[in-house]
């Protein structure tokens, strides 16, 4: 068929052979055109997709689904936030995500996470087969997420190492915890910093175990000591204020390299108490770099992921677990950024 000038489509959705034939092509060619492009000469699919974007034609993709089995969605776990901590980090994640999967032809399937059985939920979206693939967070230690689901051969890509078992063979993305806090204490000491307090996490906690080696990295490698000068705790503010005071009172640091945000901002509260003024009389730097750290007067120095490079390879990794046959990408570590703020 020849094109008609001021040809525009009907109130009605237009249909595949409605594409083939204002192009003048088969209604093969018009699905190749939408699912393998690489098939047809150049200047077929350029009349193709003209035809396309004149007609407003969207593919059913629930017909697809049907023919292909497949549901283009991908289910992530998501646990509320924890009461009395800044960290909202999951959420920048989750925002990444879902724009990086929508590029790519998916969308993210949320469910809720129950504290008690890290698992629920993932069974019953595997029987019926409502997601193709998962994201799998908290990857750390005793978390069964990712042998749960290995045990189970479903498609998976972690956001976080396999902590508890390094001979794992499925795909994973991190970031580089230890670089950055390593980073975080460096830029104290080009400050003229030598007491440099560490407040992390729990020792079972291995992520925050990961962020104080590089703490630890940096001050042996210039020379600084750091008996006593560390503290562990909970990752609340309340933690943060508490572990703080005893360091201040007992090591007498210039400086606090902490292993969250939510932490840095314990130690905010502990200098306000003080009267003493953070950027001039003590340096503060937290990690993960939440909305808290942007907005808190004169702006925490933290430490900042990067969550859409994240999203990006993690989405990569599902592409190719999701191809026939699949391909099994191994593990990405990121590198962190520092954003300087008012605090150091």
């Amino acid at each position: 068929m020849t094109r008609v000038p001021g040809y525009r489509a009907s109130a009605v959705p237009p249909t595949l052979a409605d594409v083939a034939e204002l192009a003048g092509v088969s209604r093969q060619t018009v699905s190749n055109a939408v699912n393998n492009p690489d098939l047809l000469r150049p200047d077929t699919l350029a009349r193709v997709l003209e035809a396309i974007d004149e007609l407003g034609y969207s593919p059913n993709r629930a017909a697809r689904n049907l023919r292909t089995r497949t549901s283009h969605l991908i289910g992530l776990r998501f646990a509320p936030v924890q009461e009395g901590t800044a960290n909202a980090t999951m959420d920048r994640f989750v925002h990444s995500l879902v724009e990086t999967s929508s590029a790519a032809g998916y969308h993210v399937l949320l469910f809720p996470g129950d504290p008690q059985d890290p698992t629920a939920g993932y069974d019953a979206l595997l029987r019926s087969t409502a997601v193709d693939a998962f994201v799998a967070t908290d990857t750390y230690l005793g978390n069964p997420q990712a042998a749960w689901l290995e045990s189970r051969r479903a498609p998976f890509v972690a956001f976080g190492r396999p902590w508890d078992n390094p001979e794992a063979h499925h795909p994973w993305v991190d970031v580089d915890g230890a670089a950055g806090a390593e980073l975080a204490t460096e830029h104290l000491i080009e400050r003229g910093h030598q007491r440099i307090a560490w407040i992390g996490w729990r020792k079972e906690q291995l992520i925050g175990e990961d962020r104080r080696t590089g703490w630890t990295r940096a001050m042996r490698s210039n020379g600084l000591a750091t008996s006593g000068l560390a503290s562990r705790s909970e990752d609340t503010v309340a933690s943060g204020r508490e572990a703080s005071a005893v360091l201040l009172d007992e090591a007498q640091p210039t400086g606090f390299v902490c292993a969250s945000d939510t932490l840095a901002m314990g130690v905010l509260h502990t200098l306000a108490d003080r009267g003493l003024v953070p950027g001039r009389d003590a340096a503060v730097v937290g990690f993960d770099d939440s909305q808290v750290a942007q907005v808190v007067p004169p702006g925490l120095t933290s430490v900042r992921q990067p969550l859409e490079e994240v999203a990006v390879e993690i989405v990569r990794a599902l592409e190719g677990l999701l191809t026939q046959p699949p391909i099994r990408a191994g593990g990405v570590l990121l590198s962190p950024e520092l954003i300087v703020r008012g605090t150091s």
